[in-house]
């Protein structure tokens, strides 16, 4: 029977089930999740809530929004879409088409930056490269509040959205440029880190990406060359001209390229190069120190 012919008999729990199971038909990853977070949404309420309030049937209208939810997520639309935000070290952030979903994976990529910076945590000058959402560059921003953080984009698009999220979550201290990474900011400032969350994918794997991400998320953010590294090689090859005396460099990178990319650290100048694992035991960050000349 569908949900429409029985709309008067559905509960927060029973509407649940049939969503869950429906999204899990379909091949959607954490379908019992993605259900409770578009309820939630549908409803105005909290997962928390759903749970307490299970057993309460479901008005017309409030089904009809969840329907329309549901009817997007079946289509593939990234769940961050729909809801139009993304949680990220714990804040949350305003994502749309404009701009890659920020990733846990990314977090990483914060807490070496961090790790890395001690010596220089109340006065750090940073650059953050392909900024994106500017998770990154925000979230560096708000842990190191004395800091001042330049986050740059080739997509004027996605740097409204960073601004956009710069002021709701109120840091002051990031400089957002448009422009090509390094060709974005003054050549004569010199930064203690830059980051980079660089596309990564190799153009003949596109196809083979979840459609989530391939049919929905800006191929700008995603494509880098033939093999993944297009994007690297130039954020690790420009580094040295900006970064200070024992600066840090610490990118992302894809499944499988820590190895290629430290090298090309190496042969950049760099010394105590580092790999760091996600949390899914991926190795997805590499950083080092530019040896001093």
């Amino acid at each position: 029977m569908s949900l429409a012919q029985e709309e008067r008999r559905w509960t927060i729990e029973s509407v649940l089930r049939w969503a869950t199971d429906d999204f899990r038909s379909r091949g959607i990853e954490s379908p019992r999740l993605d259900a409770d977070l578009l309820l939630a949404s549908a409803l105005g309420t909290t997962r928390v809530q759903l749970f307490v309030d299970a057993g309460k049937p479901l008005a017309a209208d409030e089904l009809g929004r969840f329907r329309e939810l549901v009817k997007r997520r079946r289509a593939r639309e990234p769940i961050a879409y729909i809801l139009g935000t993304r949680e990220f070290y714990g804040r949350s952030f305003r994502v749309d088409r404009r701009v890659l979903v920020p990733r846990p994976d990314t977090e990483a990529l914060v807490e070496a930056a961090l790790e890395r910076t001690r010596a220089v945590s109340m006065s750090m000058r940073a650059l953050d490269l392909c900024t994106g959402s500017g998770c990154v560059a925000i979230t560096l921003a708000r842990e190191r509040p004395t800091s001042l953080v330049f986050a740059t984009d080739a997509s004027a698009d996605a740097l409204a959205v960073a601004r956009d999220n710069a002021l709701r979550l109120g840091a002051n201290r990031v400089a957002f440029r448009l422009g090509d990474l390094y060709a974005a900011v003054d050549a004569a400032l010199r930064f203690d880190l830059i980051t980079a969350n660089p596309p990564y994918i190799a153009a003949g794997e596109i196809g083979t990406l979840q459609p989530d991400v391939r049919d929905f998320e800006p191929r700008l953010a995603l494509e880098a060359g033939s093999d993944g590294l297009a994007l690297l090689r130039r954020v690790v090859a420009g580094a040295p001209a900006h970064l200070a005396r024992a600066g840090v460099l610490a990118v992302e990178v894809g499944a499988g390229q820590a190895q290629a990319v430290g090298d090309l650290f190496a042969g950049a100048g760099f010394d105590a190069i580092e790999v760091r694992r996600d949390y899914a035991r991926i190795e997805r960050v590499v950083s080092g120190v530019l040896h001093p000349r």
